[in-house]
């Protein structure tokens, strides 16, 4: 049997960052060895990995989601199985959600489906937004097509176990841009000689800070997060030439989303064209799509805290940060949902966070408890 703790320290251990996760997918792939899946799926595009346990039966064919990529927050807390890689640990529980994954993988091993197929998706570059459009890119899931899509995700803050969903959105729609302010530098003693980007990067911030609305329980809410001002450089005798904004957007659902994107477009176009010479840019990244969770993925899910003996909260309102996993909701019925990692858990991505090990195994029968549903 497996060691769930060990596993998950291991993958602790190897944290590394989006798109580099080369020795945490090879550890993947050793341990899925021994538990026998019908197919491994490896990806020239990504690190992503799709195993398949096929009864050969016609059935319902169910996708399971466990991140492994690591964030860039140092390791500070003295465990024996700290992170071996500087500057990279995992403070956001995926070598916990990992591990669920090859948990179910053994079940499924050692209680063979009847009928149907379950795939289960070691998902890397979920911090990033990129690894759940990778997989969709491959067109690997128009092969299988899934009836459901599911996947988990630990919620620092909740009693530990507690199973946490709701219908529709469950996570908002999140994208951030980069924009770029371009007039050009004077010396710095004829400063009316530049066209500086300063009176546009303000009335920029300005106008999209007040599209804010922080009400969650509004239909409109969206939230438009200035993380970055710069204009100009260390020059002291050089007069700012160039500038730079940098905003994280979200919203409820896609559509808002979009349509707010759609706004701050026409508002950098309407601001920069009052000022002669100056010129804008907007790189858009790191878009990560509303989880959008169908009644019936959300009712299964309800019905396997009750089978597990786990007490189930109906969230009112989203989570307000983003999850890659609801791409595949866009594109497929399924859900997500939310496992309770202790009231006293620091927050995701606190340098003091550390999924508990305790959380694999309910991890494990919850995801279980879905598949014996649809046997």
């Amino acid at each position: 049997m497996l060691n769930y703790s060990s596993i998950r320290h291991q993958l602790h251990q190897l944290a590394e960052p989006s798109g580099e996760e080369k020795r945490s997918q090879a550890f993947i792939l050793e341990t899925l060895q021994a538990l026998c899946p019908s197919e491994v799926h490896t990806f020239d595009n990504s690190r992503n990995l799709l195993a398949v346990y096929d009864s050969g039966q016609d059935g319902p064919t169910l996708l399971f989601r466990g991140d492994f990529d690591a964030v860039r927050v140092p390791e500070t807390i003295d465990v024996p199985y700290a992170s071996q890689t500087p500057g990279v640990s995992h403070k956001c529980g995926h070598d916990g959600h990992a591990t669920i994954l090859l948990g179910l993988a053994e079940q499924l091993h050692q209680h063979p489906l009847l009928k149907g197929k379950v795939l289960l998706f070691f998902q890397a570059g979920e911090e990033t937004g990129e690894g759940a459009g990778q997989l969709l890119e491959t067109g690997i899931l128009e092969q299988y097509r899934p009836d459901k899509v599911y996947a988990l995700h630990n919620i620092p803050g909740e009693a530990l176990g507690t199973v946490i969903c709701k219908e529709q959105s469950f996570t908002c729609s999140v994208v951030s841009c980069d924009i770029a302010l371009h007039g050009h530098t004077s010396h710095a003693s004829e400063p009316l000689k530049a066209v500086s980007p300063y009176p546009a990067a303000r009335a920029i911030a300005d106008q999209l800070l007040a599209m804010n609305q922080y009400d969650m329980l509004r239909d409109d809410f969206r939230l438009l997060t200035l993380v970055e001002f710069r204009v100009g450089e260390q020059a002291y005798g050089v007069t700012a030439g160039h500038g730079v904004l940098r905003f994280t957007l979200r919203a409820k659902d896609d559509a808002l989303l979009q349509a707010t994107k759609q706004a701050l477009i026409q508002l950098v176009d309407d601001v920069v064209s009052q000022t002669d010479g100056l010129t804008s840019e907007i790189v858009w990244k790191e878009y990560f799509a509303a989880s959008k969770n169908q009644p019936e993925a959300v009712a299964q899910i309800q019905k396997a805290a009750e089978m597990c003996g786990l007490p189930y909260v109906n969230k009112e309102v989203p989570f307000s940060w983003g999850e890659d996993f609801g791409l595949l909701t866009q594109h497929y019925n399924g859900a997500l949902f939310g496992l309770g990692s202790g009231t006293e858990q620091p927050s995701l991505h606190h340098q003091l966070f550390d999924f508990p090990d305790y959380l694999v195994n309910v991890g494990v029968k919850v995801f279980f408890s879905i598949i014996e549903q649809n046997k």
